[in-house]
């Protein structure tokens, strides 16, 4: 294969995986217009329109989608090569690409941005927020984070935080105006603020427990949202009801801006993993962006 229809391929992957020229553009270090007379060369030369575009959005066409298929693996496995490579030498240095989601980014990552990079200068994070279950391997990341119970059984995870307890929470000042939940049936009666899950549709039903009874209940309010963050700024400003993870609760709880409500009804489910596959070679900035994450930040999260 000649470079420059190695370099076509290569073009064309990175606009399928970003799902847009301008960012595809970014990331390979040339303009969105070069961009895409590269991707016309490549569509000239093999006969076969791969991507549909429109102003506002570019998607593969069938045909594009198998070459993407194919195409995804082999990358995959030049990049493991790469950084193999690099490993070798023992040094942090190049990109990172990191997938994760809010939660993870906030209160994990951006605490410690400024003492991993003093600690690896020549590291480029690369950090994708991301709410969905990304396949880490096809978006070529070199390692994601999520919480254990939705992990893929065909990775290696290392764990970044203790188990997570799940907290129903809600404002003084609505908990004045509508009461208390005295047992679950009770949010029913109650504006409930619902999690949809990104890039599925589907909302969260709320998974409670107590002892040995478990409930999984549907629950409606004012709000549905597919960011966590906007399902706690919804019950901080008062709309109702919030299901969230412990982590980002307790600064809230503490300060009285919140309260705990059906405190004995709760679930906990496995903490943060970072992970990433079994099929590639952790490269040296992973590994030492992995103990820095392990370490405590050096400002409160």
């Amino acid at each position: 294969m000649r470079g420059t229809e190695f370099a076509e391929l290569k073009a064309f992957a990175a606009v399928v995986e970003r799902a847009s020229f301008a960012r595809a553009a970014a990331s390979l270090g040339v303009s969105p217009s070069a961009l895409s007379q590269t991707i016309r060369q490549l569509e000239a030369r093999l006969g076969v329109r791969l991507l549909n575009r429109t102003t506002r959005s570019v998607a593969p066409t069938a045909a594009g989608q198998r070459l993407q298929a194919r195409l995804a693996p082999l990358m995959q496995e030049m990049d493991s090569a790469v950084a193999e490579a690099v490993a070798a030498a023992s040094r942090a240095a190049g990109p990172l690409r990191i997938n994760a989601p809010r939660l993870a980014a906030i209160g994990l990552i951006a605490p410690r941005l400024a003492r991993f990079h003093r600690a690896h200068p020549e590291v480029i994070l690369d950090l994708v927020v991301d709410e969905g279950l990304s396949d880490i391997v096809a978006g070529r990341f070199d390692a994601g984070i999520r919480f254990g119970e939705r992990l893929d059984k065909d990775v290696i995870a290392v764990r970044l935080t203790p188990d997570t307890e799940m907290m129903a929470v809600a404002s003084p000042d609505y908990l004045t105006r509508r009461g208390r939940p005295r047992v679950p049936a009770d949010l029913h009666r109650h504006n409930c603020i619902n999690f949809r899950f990104p890039g599925q549709g589907t909302i969260y039903r709320w998974q409670i427990e107590k002892d040995e009874q478990a409930l999984e209940m549907a629950v409606e309010g004012p709000l549905i949202a597919n960011d966590p963050e906007l399902v706690l700024e919804a019950a901080l400003q008062g709309l109702g009801i919030a299901y969230i993870a412990d982590q980002r609760l307790r600064r809230w709880i503490r300060e009285g801006r919140l309260k705990r409500v059906l405190a004995d009804w709760s679930r906990s489910f496995p903490g943060l993993f970072l992970y990433y596959s079994n099929r590639r070679h952790p490269p040296p900035a992973l590994r030492a962006f992995i103990d820095c994450l392990r370490e405590k930040p050096t400002t409160p999260t």
